[in-house]
């Protein structure tokens, strides 16, 4: 399995035990490695990789409007 769809797979995996009402993050991960069959040092990478993204995301929804006006009117 390449590198970007084990990643997929496993974020897949993460966002699913948690929509499933697991909370415990090392209960996360060991399902994670448990179904996979991936190390868990890589499921700890890309749950990481995860977060990162998430945060991104969640700092853009939180953004001013106002700063969004002045980045539309510059263009």
């Amino acid at each position: 399995m390449n590198r970007t769809n084990q990643s997929t797979v496993i974020k897949a995996a993460i966002n699913s035990y948690i929509d499933n009402g697991i909370k415990d993050k090392q209960d996360l991960y060991t399902k994670v490695v448990d179904e996979l069959g991936v190390p868990r040092p890589t499921v700890r990478r890309v749950a990481r990789d995860l977060r990162n993204e998430l945060l991104e995301k969640i700092q853009i929804l939180q953004s001013e409007s106002k700063t969004n006006t002045t980045t539309i009117s510059e263009q």
